[in-house]
Formats: structure tokens, sequence, C-alpha cells
């Protein structure tokens, strides 16, 4: 009873970076954001091999209320949820924001971050 109430307490509704909703522990930092001096499509190419190395890429999408300059999409890796959103920030400018949770809705820092990293690096190719 009391595990229960324990995760009726923590669970709750997490806005993602691609601007969709889960289910997961609001709580903590989840996400990571690196900037490059890239176009849009080549910053989302090198993500979506990104995750096609690392895991499998579930759905790709063009968030609501947003024009053709940013672009999502969700994956998994080692059973965690992966949200990747990719947008201009200016012209010569495209940040991509990365963000991961367990299959328990908590935090995965880490797994953002070293994903993150892995795009930098599918860049610098």
């Amino acid at each position: 009873m009391a595990f229960a109430a324990i995760a009726l307490m923590t669970a709750g509704c997490v806005t993602t970076v691609s601007d969709t909703k889960v289910a997961g522990n609001p709580m903590g930092r989840d996400a990571v954001a690196g900037r490059y001096q890239r176009s849009v499509d080549e910053v989302y190419r090198a993500a979506i091999q990104v995750i096609n190395n690392d895991g499998t890429l579930l759905t790709e999408y063009i968030p609501h209320d947003t024009t053709n300059t940013v672009r999502a999409f969700m994956g998994r890796v080692n059973q965690n949820k992966v949200w990747m959103r990719v947008e201009a920030v200016d012209p010569q400018i495209t940040q991509i924001s990365v963000e991961a949770r367990t299959k328990w809705g908590n935090q995965d820092l880490d797994m953002a971050h070293e994903l993150e990293k892995e795009v930098a690096l599918q860049l610098a190719r």
C-alpha cells in the first residue's frame, strides 16, 4: 500500500522536448542541448544516424505550431525512451535538444548527454 502511494505521488505528466506529453517523474533535469553551425537537415540526419546506431527510431514528426525548420523524433535506446528536437536558432545555427527517460519514467541525463555528444561526433565526420 505504501509503495502504491509513493508511486502515485511521484508520477506526473511531463512535456518532452518535442512538445509531447508522457507519464513520468517531473522532478529534475532530463534534457541537454547543443548548438552547431550546421543546417537543420545536417543536424537532423546526424541525429537519425545516432538513434539508428544505438537503438530504434519509433516516430518522426514536425511539432504542432512550428514550421518545417523544427523537426523531432522519438526512439528507444536500451529500453529507455529518447526524444530529440532539431530547430534553427538563426540561419546559421541549429540547436538539438535531447531528452531521455527510463522505462519507469525517471530522468536519464547521462544517456541524453551521451547521445548529444554522439550527434556532435557524427557531424564531425
